[in-house]
């Protein structure tokens, strides 16, 4: 019998994918968000911030379990932080396909942060799927026809948040003592002081003329959308082989780049979708990667 015909994985799995469709559709109420006078520091505040404010009780209650490692707790919620207020900023201020494809180069950063700060030898599939990633990435910037090295801010909050959801991934692991519940609310919490401060130091602040109904709709997101979209993730990825998960979680990528395409008036060149097909190939072989736990090198050598 198939590890996914069991009733357990077939759950874990069907979670899995509701939550990559979330994440993935996320897009459209930050656009919507946005479209009501809403900036994107300030709809992280709103959704993250309060959420994080909210659940301070819980990770408190927990300080006994997390004292030991607090100091990752702490870079917990500031890699993490980073990660999902550059994310959000990202997909509020940019194209959604750009956006998606840029902070999906993780094969990339895991690979190279492994290699570069954990001393790891790295198998050559995983060499493989960073070259594989950099092609698409040279492609989907435009290839032969000249790539346009004009990086935009967004880009570089789309970069950034790919980076800092690997490392905050690379975290979490290292973090054994500190329970789930805290590694949860600390990004929240992350996110929400990073946007208190984005918000003071550009002097946003909410529209004086927003109606109830966003109110309503930015709490919605935030206790409701993003709450669900991260315990079902916690929950899919702790009850189904990482590989597996590594897969069913890139359909967060095919769920946002189509739906922005149908329903967001995008599109893209031919070269943008072998770009971007490059770049799903290696998350794909990154994800699927069954290779042994690499060695780390010796000192000095």
């Amino acid at each position: 019998m198939s590890v996914l015909t069991h009733p357990s994985n077939r759950v874990a799995t069907g979670v899995l994918l509701f939550s990559a469709s979330l994440w993935g559709l996320s897009w459209m109420p930050l656009k919507w968000f946005i479209a009501q006078g809403l900036t994107g520091p300030m709809v992280s505040l709103l959704s993250y911030g309060l959420v994080g404010l909210a659940s301070g009780i819980f990770i408190w209650r927990q300080r006994a379990a997390w004292r030991p490692q607090w100091g990752l707790l702490l870079a917990l919620a500031v890699v993490g932080g980073w990660a999902n207020t550059a994310f959000v900023n990202a997909l509020m201020l940019g194209d959604v396909v750009r956006v998606m494809f840029l902070f999906y180069l993780s094969p990339v950063w895991s690979v190279l942060g492994g290699w570069l700060f954990l001393k790891e030898r790295i198998p050559p599939l995983r060499w493989a799927a960073v070259v594989v990633a950099l092609v698409g990435l040279w492609l989907f910037l435009g290839g032969p026809g000249g790539i346009d090295l004009a990086f935009t801010f967004v880009d570089f909050l789309a970069l950034s948040a790919g980076f800092c959801f690997t490392a905050n991934n690379v975290i979490a692991r290292a973090a054994q003592q500190v329970p789930m519940v805290s590694k949860t609310f600390a990004v929240f919490a992350g996110c929400g002081v990073i946007s208190l401060m984005a918000t003071s130091a550009l002097g946003h602040s909410a529209p004086t003329n927003m109606g109830l109904g966003v109110w309503l709709a930015v709490l919605a997101y935030g206790f409701v959308w993003l709450l669900l979209a991260t315990a079902t993730w916690q929950f899919g990825v702790t009850h189904i082989e990482s590989s597996k998960a590594g897969v069913i979680l890139l359909a967060e990528l095919v769920v946002a780049v189509m739906s922005a395409l149908w329903f967001g008036n995008e599109s893209m060149t031919g070269l943008e979708w072998a770009g971007g097909a490059l770049i799903a190939l290696a998350a794909l072989a990154e994800a699927t990667d069954t290779s042994p736990v690499p060695k780390t090198q010796p000192q000095g050598t």
